[in-house]
């Protein structure tokens, strides 16, 4: 178990990197918890739970290795998050 802790920079780097078009992120938290509020168009056309597996794969290989013990997160597109 890796006991360095992640940093919002290293958050909102793997998020851009899985979901491969722009995204605005909100984050609270620091080292190993974080709350997340993700806007971004890939997003788009996909369920809550397909939406939530697409953000934990950014994290799959912090969380085993316990790096990131727990994510709370709120995921919308562009257009959601006008209404």
């Amino acid at each position: 178990m890796s006991n360095i802790e992640m940093t919002q920079s290293e958050v909102i780097e793997r998020l851009e990197n899985v979901l491969s078009l722009p995204c605005t992120v909100d984050i609270c938290g620091e080292g190993c918890s974080f709350a997340l509020t993700i806007i971004s168009d890939a997003f788009e056309g996909l369920s809550q739970v397909k939406r939530q597996q697409l953000v934990y794969k950014a994290f799959s290989s912090d969380i085993a290795s316990g790096r990131l013990h727990a994510i709370s997160m709120t995921t919308l597109t562009n257009k959601e998050s006008i209404s």
